[in-house]
């Protein structure tokens, strides 16, 4: 599948030409939480309960700046893409996470869905800066085995 078939799949994407360069669909981060309270999980589902977060505190480095920034210390978050995920019922895709974040400490769970909802990072090491509508992971095709 070419990289134009997969933006069939992906609405709210920033800026295209950009995003689809590669041999995926690159999506953005529109917000970083903080996870507050902890969830539940049992065996059975019948005393499952969501976690609590918050957004986590941006900034614009400069006044005249259009975009702003988080400033994560090492730790673990939830992200949430500007972009949405609407694939034919047969069709899986893949989302991993872009080597600008593995080389720089920071990670998400390579995922094969449908659908994007939050999605935990994790950040090592001494932090992570990362701007709005950072590329930071790569959808693809899932290979049917």
């Amino acid at each position: 599948m070419q990289t134009t078939d997969l933006t069939a799949f992906v609405d709210g994407i920033v800026h295209e030409p950009t995003q689809a360069e590669g041999p995926g669909v690159d999506l953005t981060v529109t917000e970083i939480y903080e996870i507050t309270t902890p969830g539940r999980v049992d065996f059975g589902g019948g005393e499952l309960e969501s976690a609590d977060s918050e957004p986590h505190p941006s900034a614009k480095r400069s006044p005249g700046d259009d975009y702003e920034w988080w400033t994560l210390d090492a730790g673990r978050y939830l992200i949430e893409y500007n972009e949405t995920l609407s694939p034919p019922e047969d069709v899986f895709l893949v989302v991993q996470t872009r080597d600008e974040l593995l080389t720089r400490g920071a990670f998400h769970p390579t995922r094969h869905t449908q659908k994007l909802g939050r999605v935990p990072l994790s950040v090592g090491g001494a932090g992570l800066t990362l701007k709005e509508n950072a590329r930071v992971s790569t959808i693809y095709r899932a290979e049917r085995p």
